[in-house]
């Protein structure tokens, strides 16, 4: 049990600069017996407003300094303050606030909410066990116009889809990863540098690009690139919602249309998923 979509704005000042990190954290418990279940016995539960409560405190204490510490802030909480907790899991995502910028200089006070794919983590502990964090970034979307296609699949008479040389590739990106039980690291620079490579990777060199045989093999291919890249990175999820376009047939307004005018496909929307890790 637990307490969910406890969001907060966290406000931090330096002198006239001020910094912010607006979160939604959800945080779910398992203790040492369920009698509350089977009994109606409450006496071990911690109310989900303690929950709320002792979330809110810690921001206030401790600031947030990456969405990861400050999961593992309320993971090693409830482990250290309450015996009858065996588990305990933080999930937090981040709204995408950024520093406005005028004529190049940074806002001290100014922000800009950027939906350029949204950042989050993961974090649990069993009694007596290792912290295990994960971070990740869903929601990102992306399009490459060409340097796609998809051909020689499998065909029987239920087939209608004709091959394609070159199509859009276009799609909603999650992808989750896995530090395994290590917590020192430089969280705010990985998830940056990832986030670099899944862009990188999904287009290819800026002049020519990269062509994709199939959204299968782009995910593997960011997979791949990311794991050659990042060494603190054992295990790597990603899922990759696809969004198709149809040319415009514009013969009956006596125009042809050569891939200039598309109509996105609204159902059903086909996904890949992968899941991959070092050996």
């Amino acid at each position: 049990y637990g307490k969910n979509t406890i969001k907060f704005l966290r406000l931090h000042k330096e002198g006239k600069k001020h910094f912010v990190k607006e979160v939604e954290v959800c945080t779910h418990l398992r203790l040492t017996s369920a009698q509350e279940y089977l009994d109606g016995n409450n006496s071990l539960v911690i109310p989900t407003d303690t929950i709320k409560n002792i979330v809110l405190v810690l921001a206030k204490k401790n600031g947030i300094q990456t969405l990861e510490q400050f999961a593992i802030d309320i993971c090693k909480h409830f482990m250290t303050t309450f015996c009858q907790v065996v588990y305990v899991k933080t999930f937090i995502q981040e709204v995408p606030w950024q520093r406005l910028h005028e004529n190049g200089a940074p806002h001290i006070h100014s922000f800009l909410c950027v939906p350029d794919g949204i950042r989050f983590c993961e974090v649990e502990q069993c009694r007596n066990g290792p912290l295990v964090v994960f971070a990740g970034i869903k929601d990102l979307k992306l399009m490459k116009t060409t340097q796609s296609g998809f051909e020689g699949f499998y065909k029987n008479e239920h087939t209608t889809l004709p091959e394609r040389k070159d199509r859009i590739l276009c799609g909603e990106l999650f992808c989750k990863w896995s530090y395994g039980e290590c917590t020192d690291f430089d969280f705010d620079c990985i998830w940056n540098k990832i986030r670099e490579c899944i862009l990188e990777a999904f287009s290819g060199p800026p002049d020519c690009g990269e062509y994709s045989p199939s959204y299968q093999k782009t995910v593997n291919s960011i997979q791949m690139f990311i794991l050659s890249k990042v060494s603190q990175v054992q295990i790597i999820e990603t899922v990759l919602n696809n969004t198709f376009y149809d040319v415009l047939d514009m013969k009956n307004l006596g125009m042809t249309n050569d891939k200039e005018v598309l109509i996105p496909v609204e159902n059903p929307h086909g996904f890949c998923s992968c899941t991959l890790g070092r050996k």
